[in-house]
């Protein structure tokens, strides 16, 4: 009986172990379960039409700390991605739920599969499902619509807003100089008291500067040399003008002698007092400002008289100008009209020359000496950059890039034995034989979608034609492109010796030759420009950086 019990005690121990084991499998196994990521994918419709959009969902469940990269860029092939929908996220406690949305189209009629697309978990990989997508046709009722020819392209002419803006700048800095040189030198300035005095004729001039030496204050500072001076000054200033006898570089004696030789010969009417008078002020003056002899006050004012009526005399003395004298006169008024007003148009013409000289240093050392050379004189490359820069789509599948011109589609005769593997060619271009600057954009669709582009073959089909032209010593580089949108691509680039279109000369030249492509189709776009020409190599920088291709086909 003991025994049995043992048995029956030993059996239940056995089964609770084991139920014990099961339960921390149990919960070992939910707690693994609630860890693992899951990941799942839907799509809206599995037909459409061509153009229209497909919403593919991605749905991610997983912990909170994870780290989740979903697809990017063209990875659904051959639909196109149109769109990535910002994600929807959802948490829930420890656990979090994702959402992507992405819109996908196709252009081409057809069936077509989107591939398992990747998500990262984590450092792990989980795959979407893949979908099978119908895309028909849209119908088009030709018997009620009549179908017309495709129109030409048309001829627009250039927007001259740049040569307008350009004229009126011009015309500006013309209107500012005008300003300047009738404000500075056209103009009647006001004149300063100096000038006026300066403007008076001699007589009325020498009275009134002896008015105002009378009342200055010389003799009260015993400055009696600067008065004397002064004196002496104004009454030979008036003789040499008034009398036209070389009164400021003669003597005392010279000029008395000069004058009494006046007299005599009948041409000043002087009596022998009033010369004698002028002869001692004459002396007292030297005699002051050579012998520092200093006379009484009451003699300086009488000699300041003297010297007054002295010139009222000699005005008096001076027999009327003839008809000669005056024209002669006013021919010397005319030319010397005529001269100040030549000199007005030197300084005028300096004054303009200098600004322009002072403008062109100044942007030279700003600039630099070539750009400033290139904006006077024009530089075909230099317009390109500055211009207006256009930034379009070509093509399908199409090529996105930004030019200084519209790029004009090309007529395109493919050889019989591609036209067998080839569905369909575009190529657009722009060429400016004056910058020596070519941009070609070609897209090409294969004839099964299976083909793989073959760019080797493509980068020496280009090299020919560039031979063909005439071309010599080309070198040749193969790196990596990529988009700002990551897609990869392949570009050649070098150098060589190019012939002009227009003639035989050979100059340096660079070539860069960019190539996308896929299953079913090739972009490919071409640049040619002038070697050490730094407008174009800046016009290609931009260019390249303006690539964007989608590459659906």
């Amino acid at each position: 009986m003991e025994n049995n019990r043992f048995k029956i005690i030993s059996f239940c121990k056995d089964m609770a172990f084991r139920a014990s084991i099961f339960l921390l499998l149990l919960q070992c196994g939910m707690g693994f379960s609630q860890t693992t990521p899951s990941v799942s994918s839907e799509i809206d419709t599995t037909s459409i039409k061509i153009g229209e959009q497909i919403r593919f969902k991605i749905k991610v469940d997983a912990d909170s700390t994870a780290q989740i990269v979903f697809p990017e860029g063209q990875t659904f092939s051959p639909m196109e991605m149109v769109e990535a929908i910002s994600t929807d996220t959802v948490r829930k406690l420890d656990r979090i739920t994702l959402q992507k949305i992405y819109a996908l189209t196709q252009f081409d009629s057809g069936t077509y599969t989107i591939p398992r697309q990747q998500v990262v978990i984590n450092g792990q990989n989980f795959f979407t499902d893949s979908f099978k997508i119908s895309v028909a046709t849209v119908p088009v009722d030709t018997l009620a619509q009549k179908m017309y020819d495709i129109k030409p392209f048309l001829e627009v002419e250039k927007s001259n807003y740049d040569l307008w803006k350009k004229a009126l700048w011009i015309l500006l800095g013309l209107v500012i100089l005008g300003a300047l040189a009738y404000w500075f030198l056209i103009r009647k300035k006001p004149l300063s008291e100096e000038e006026k005095v300066a403007l008076l004729p001699p007589y009325d001039r020498a009275l009134l500067e002896l008015k105002r030496l009378e009342n200055s204050k010389y003799i009260i500072q015993d400055e009696y040399k600067q008065y004397y001076s002064e004196l002496t000054d104004i009454v030979r200033s008036y003789l040499e003008e008034d009398v036209h006898v070389s009164a400021l570089e003669s003597t005392t004696d010279q000029l008395i002698e000069k004058l009494e030789l006046l007299k005599d010969a009948g041409e000043l009417k002087l009596d022998d007092d009033t010369i004698e008078q002028f002869k001692k002020v004459l002396q007292t003056a030297d005699l002051v400002k050579f012998a520092k002899s200093k006379p009484e006050t009451s003699v300086a004012e009488q000699d300041r008289r003297v010297i007054e009526q002295i010139v009222i005399k000699t005005k008096e003395a001076l027999p009327e100008p003839d008809e000669e004298d005056l024209l002669q006169d006013e021919e010397y008024l005319e030319e010397l009209s005529r001269k100040k007003q030549k000199k007005k148009w030197l300084m005028a013409g300096a004054i303009t020359v200098g600004v322009v000289f002072l403008s062109t240093l100044v942007a030279v050392a700003y600039y630099g000496w070539k750009p400033v050379k290139d904006t006077v004189m024009g530089h075909p490359t230099k317009e390109l950059l500055e211009g207006d820069w256009l930034n379009s789509t070509y093509g399908y599948p199409p090529i996105s890039l930004e030019t200084p011109s519209v790029l004009i589609r090309q007529d395109i005769n493919l050889p019989p034995e591609v036209k067998a593997s080839v569905k369909e060619a575009q190529a657009f271009a722009f060429s400016d034989p004056d910058a020596l600057f070519s941009i070609g954009v070609s897209s090409t669709t294969f004839s099964s979608q299976e083909t793989e582009p073959d760019f080797q073959n493509s980068v020496e089909q280009v090299l020919k034609s560039f031979e063909a032209k005439g071309a010599k010593n080309i070198t040749t580089k193969q790196e990596e492109f990529r988009t700002i949108s990551g897609t990869l691509g392949v570009k050649v680039y070098g150098s060589g010796k190019f012939t002009l279109p227009q003639s035989n000369e050979e100059v340096n030249g660079s070539y860069a030759i960019i190539i996308f492509g896929g299953k079913g189709f090739q972009q490919q776009i071409i640049l040619n420009w002038l070697e050490d020409d730094g407008y174009a190599e800046n016009i290609v920088d931009r260019i390249t950086h303006s690539i964007e291709v989608k590459t659906g086909a």
